[in-house]
C-alpha cells in the first residue's frame, strides 16, 4: 500500500530497509538511478504474470489490452509534462537515446554545411557527443556557451553566439553534477528573441534528465521544442524515457530507425510511406514492461504532488548544505541554490578512495566525472564525489554521510 506523505514515502521502497556491510543502507544516489516503490514493482509484475502481450499489431484480446495499456501512459506522460497532446510523446530508452534520436533526424532535416547549434559546458556527455559526431557529418559547427565558477552559466555570452544560422539550443534544465537549475524559461525566451534579432529562427532541445524528478514542468508554458526525460530517473524502470516535441515539429522530422510499427505501406520497390508522429519514431516492439512500470511511477509522483516532492526535497538540501559545514577539508562545487545534487571532494584524497570508505558504512554516492568530464576540466579535478537526493532522503541518511565524512576526513588526515 502507498503512503500518502512525503515524510512516509520512504515505506514504500523495500529496498531502502536493507543492510550493506552490516550498516543501514544510506542510499545517496538517486542522480544515477531511483529507486523503484513497491506499486512500481508490483505493477510490472501482475502485468507480466496476467496481461502480457506485444501491442499495436495484434487482435486478440490480450494484445488489445496491452495496447491501451501502453497509449494509455503516453497519455498520463503527457499530463505529466504539460504537453498538448499525447501525439507529442515519444518513447524511448531514456534520455540519451532521446537526445540522439532528435540530433540524427534534426540534423537530416534542418543542419546543412556552415549552420551552427548551441550547447552549453556543463552539459552531460549524452547532449555532447552526438552533436560533435554529426557535425562532422553535415558540416555545422558547435559553438560552447561557458560556465561561471559559481557553477552557473555565462548567459551574458549568449547574444554573441547567436547569428542568423544557429539552429538549435541543446541545454540541460538541471546540472547532473553541480545541481545547477538554469533559469530555463528565461533562456528560451531570450534565445529565440536573439535569433530573431538576427534574423533566423531557433529550436530549444531541453534536457531533463535530472529536473524532471525534482520539479514540475510543463513543456507548454516552458515553449521549448523538445524535452527528454528518463523513467529510471523518475523512479520508474530503466530502458524506457519520454520524448517529447511538438507535434508540428515532429511531423517535420524524418524516421530515424526504420522497421515494424513505424510504416504505412511498404513495397518491395523502395515506395515506403511512414506512420505518423509519434510512431514513426517507434520502430519494432517497444519496451513494454517498461511502459506500464513507467506509468506506474508516474501515477505515484502525481498523487504525492511534485510540488510537495519539491517542498520537501528543498528542506534535506538546506539541512544537507548547513551539516556539510562541519567538514572543515569538504570543498563543495557550485553555488547553495543546487538541487537534487551535492559535488565534493574531500582534501586531497581522490573521490574513489573517499567513496570506497563511505561504502564501508552503508553509504553509496557516486564517485568520478559523472559523464562530465567538461566540468572536471573546468574545476582542473580528476573526478568527483557526488551525493543525489530522492523523495526517499531524510535528515538521517545527510547526518550518516557528514558523520562518516568526519571519520574518514580523521583517519585519512
Amino acid at each position: 500500500m502507498m503512503t500518502h506523505s512525503i515524510e512516509k514515502a520512504r515505506d514504500d521502497f523495500p529496498i531502502l530497509s536493507q543492510q550493506v556491510k552490516g550498516k543501514p543502507l544510506v542510499y545517496l544516489d538517486s542522480a544515477a538511478s531511483a529507486q523503484k516503490p513497491a506499486c512500481v514493482i508490483e505493477h510490472e509484475k501482475q502485468f507480466a504474470l496476467t496481461q502480457y502481450a506485444a501491442v499495436h499489431r495484434g487482435i486478440h484480446t490480450l494484445s488489445a489490452n496491452a495496447t491501451t495499456l501502453v497509449e494509455n501512459v503516453r497519455k498520463k506522460a503527457s499530463d505529466f509534462l504539460g504537453a498538448n497532446s499525447e501525439d507529442e510523446i515519444v518513447f524511448v530508452k531514456g534520455t540519451t537515446e532521446g537526445i540522439n534520436l532528435i540530433a540524427n533526424v534534426y540534423s537530416q532535416r534542418f543542419l546543412n554545411d556552415g549552420d551552427n547549434i548551441i550547447i552549453t559546458e556543463m552539459e552531460h556527455h549524452a547532449n555532447i557527443v552526438p552533436w560533435y559526431m554529426l557535425a562532422k557529418q553535415y558540416g555545422f559547427n558547435v559553438r560552447v556557451l561557458p560556465l561561471l565558477q559559481d557553477g552557473t552559466l555565462d548567459l551574458a555570452q549568449l547574444p554573441r553566439l547567436i547569428d542568423e544560422r544557429t539552429k538549435l539550443f541543446s541545454l540541460t534544465h538541471q546540472s547532473n553534477v553541480l545541481g545547477t537549475v538554469n533559469p530555463i524559461a528565461q533562456i528560451i525566451r531570450d534565445a529565440r528573441q536573439y535569433a530573431i534579432d538576427q534574423g533566423g529562427e531557433l529550436h530549444i532541445l531541453v534536457d531533463g534528465a535530472q529536473s524532471a524528478m525534482h520539479q514540475t514542468i510543463n513543456v507548454s508554458q516552458l515553449d521549448c521544442d523538445f524535452f527528454v526525460c528518463s523513467g529510471h530517473k523518475l523512479y520508474g524502470p530503466t530502458g524506457i524515457g519520454l520524448l517529447y516535441g511538438k507535434k508540428a515539429i515532429l511531423d517535420e522530422l524524418p524516421p530515424w530507425e526504420g522497421g515494424g510499427a513505424m510504416i504505412k505501406h511498404v513495397h518491395i520497390n523502395g515506395d515506403i510511406t511512414y506512420a505518423d508522429a509519434p510512431w514513426r519514431f517507434e520502430a519494432g516492439t517497444p519496451n513494454i514492461m517498461g511502459m506500464i512500470g513507467l506509468g506506474a511511477a508516474l501515477d505515484y509522483l502525481s498523487q504525492l504532488g511534485m510540488n510537495n516532492i519539491a517542498e520537501y526535497e528543498n528542506s534535506i538540501m538546506k539541512y544537507a548544505q548547513e551539516q556539510l559545514q562541519k567538514v572543515k577539508s569538504l570543498t563543495l562545487y557550485g553555488n547553495d541554490s543546487r538541487q537534487g545534487v551535492i559535488a565534493f571532494n574531500l582534501g586531497k584524497h581522490h573521490a574513489y578512495d573517499v567513496g570506497a570508505f563511505l561504502d564501508n558504512y552503508g553509504i553509496a554516492i557516486r564517485t568520478g566525472h559523472h559523464c562530465a568530464m567538461p566540468i572536471m576540466d573546468y574545476y582542473q579535478v580528476p573526478a568527483m564525489c557526488r551525493a543525489s537526493l530522492g523523495l526517499y532522503t531524510n535528515k538521517n541518511d545527510i547526518d550518516a554521510l557528514v558523520n562518516a565524512l568526519l571519520r574518514v576526513e580523521m583517519l585519512l588526515g
